[in-house]
């Protein structure tokens, strides 16, 4: 049913591009609507899918229909479930400090921007560290993530995963321990007994809660036992966040599927996915294989091995630059690949600035995208800030697969 409302947007929509995607939400839902004069919301004209609104929207706060009193949407309640000082890393969002995170309401809105329902499969073929997962499976959207770090793999099935294995996390919480002697044993903890965990989603939790912990260590000097220790019990409160704001708002997640691999050769059928949401690695810029080398280590992973399969790593001065030129070209071409038809890709993408030159990556990365077949539609400047963005100022471009 159509009905006319005033609709508000949230107090932490403070950029231009905010207010653009929260326009394009309304746009793509079918809303008619006119913005306030203090650029704070929207007033509808009958153009209103209540439901839409409610259920699936990331920047609107609230909707009041007339004569009645207003309705927070689920968003609003979600955004609540927080263990963390920061108002983007609500629920498991905050597990692991990964550098260039997504911003999850940016997210949440750009999966509604390009058409996606539930029951529909979006592919991140850059992962990281599965924010688009996360609002996925929070929206009933099936995904699928590819990525080539196992580090970023663990990080992304234990943000979507936990919340299905609780109760025997919470059973083990009780017998794995930190190790006595930990400045000379390759990992932090153990069971009680001295067993190994068996591998799966419960050890998956404990080994992520030990990656934050030898993150603090070395980023922080924290002791990382005691970090360990912190880190698991609040990972586990956000856990129990997951499971309680599942059944409060009566959610049906979607399924999630992680995978380690390339996203330039994607183990994916042609035409296979209805979406796409990602954000190519800055790696010219950002070493992602150094960054987090003190978790890579720990996982046993050997560094250099690992660089080789990174795009962006490999090779030096020029020829560094046409190795990721040449690898985002194959990547594009994989993403047109297995987009259905009429299907559109949402990238984030920015200007990388190595040796003190900027580089127009955003540039690179559009011309294959275009030489893949996608036709690009829209281009959306964005500026933004934060502890962990490595850039100033991104891009969102929204591309269509004829």
């Amino acid at each position: 049913m159509q009905q006319t409302a005033q609709l508000a947007l949230h107090e932490n929509v403070q950029f231009i591009y905010e207010l653009v995607l929260a326009r394009m939400e309304l746009e793509a839902a079918g809303v008619s609507f006119a913005v306030h004069e203090n650029l704070r919301g929207f007033s509808t004209n009958g153009g209103l899918d209540r439901d839409h609104i409610v259920h699936r929207s990331a920047y609107v706060k609230s909707l009041q229909l007339a004569e009645q009193e207003p309705e927070f949407t689920d968003y609003h309640v979600i955004q609540q479930y927080n263990q963390t000082q920061s108002i983007n890393q609500y629920l498991t969002h905050w597990f692991y400090p990964y550098k260039g995170k997504f911003h999850p309401q940016m997210i949440r809105a750009l999966l509604g921007i390009i058409g996606l329902e539930p029951g529909d499969v979006v592919l991140d073929p850059f992962i990281g560290s599965g924010t688009t997962a996360v609002e996925a499976q929070l929206l009933g959207i099936d995904c699928v993530g590819v990525d080539v770090s196992p580090l970023c793999c663990l990080i992304s099935r234990v943000k979507t995963q936990s919340w299905e294995h609780l109760a025997q996390i919470e059973d083990a919480s009780d017998y794995v321990a930190p190790c006595a002697d930990h400045a000379h044993q390759q990992r932090l903890f153990r069971s009680a007994d001295d067993r190994e965990l068996p591998e799966g989603p419960v050890r998956d939790f404990f080994d992520l809660a030990e990656m934050i912990a030898r993150s603090d260590n070395s980023r922080r000097r924290r002791d990382p036992v005691e970090a360990f220790v912190y880190n698991r019990d609040r990972m586990l409160a956000s856990v129990r966040d997951h499971v309680e704001v599942k059944q409060r708002l009566g959610l049906k997640f979607g399924e999630v599927d992680i995978r380690e691999g390339d996203s330039r050769a994607l183990d994916l059928a042609d035409e296979s996915v209805d979406g796409i949401v990602t954000s190519p690695p800055y790696s010219i810029a950002l070493n992602y294989v150094r960054n987090d080398e003190h978790a890579l280590e720990a996982m046993g992973f050997d560094l250099d091995e690992l660089s080789d399969g990174f795009i962006g790593v490999r090779g030096a001065g020029k020829r560094r630059f046409e190795l990721y030129d040449e690898d985002m070209h194959v990547a594009a071409g994989e993403m047109a690949r297995v987009l259905r038809p009429g299907a559109m890709a949402a990238v984030v993408i920015g200007n990388v600035t190595y040796n003190g030159e900027e580089i127009d990556t955003t540039a690179m990365f559009t011309h294959a995208c275009e030489d893949a077949g996608l036709v690009l539609e829209r281009c959306v400047d964005k500026i933004i800030f934060g502890l962990y963005n490595v850039m100033q100022r991104e891009y969102i471009l929204l591309l269509r697969k004829p």
